[in-house]
């Protein structure tokens, strides 16, 4: 069976500790887009503060990571069943990732990466909380 996938409607952009202040004024002062503190609404492990943008057709969600060197993009693909589609993507050499970031108990979803190595979260669309990129 091959499964179906299809992008989410998150993106995370993980920030340098020294760079996120900057980036939050850039989103509200520059461009003039809403910016929402989410700092404190689930935010655990890695990253330290929150930030969500509407972008969009999409939540951007500013993450910052106080040991990043550099800032990542990771992005949200839903599929109808992570099994499957976790071994879809093991026969084609796309291995979980999991140890890039905890995910809230109880979530079915992997992390995988792109050739490139942008991580994406593999998971089940899920209409009560269709927030799971903020951590």
């Amino acid at each position: 069976m091959t499964p179906q996938f299809r992008g989410g409607q998150n993106i995370a952009m993980k920030l340098p500790k020294a760079q996120f202040e900057q980036t939050v004024t850039f989103y509200r002062d520059v461009l003039g887009m809403d910016v929402t503190d989410e700092t404190g609404e689930g935010v655990e492990g890695v990253v330290s503060r929150c930030a969500s943008v509407q972008f969009g057709p999409v939540k951007l969600w500013l993450d910052q990571v106080d040991n990043y060197a550099r800032a990542d993009i990771w992005l949200e693909l839903f599929t109808d069943d992570v099994a499957v589609a976790t071994d879809h993507l093991a026969r084609h050499g796309v291995i979980p990732q999991d140890e890039l970031e905890p995910f809230p108990s109880g979530l079915a979803a992997h992390w995988i990466s792109n050739p490139v190595g942008i991580p994406h979260i593999v998971r089940i669309a899920d209409p009560v909380q269709p927030s799971m990129m903020a951590p």
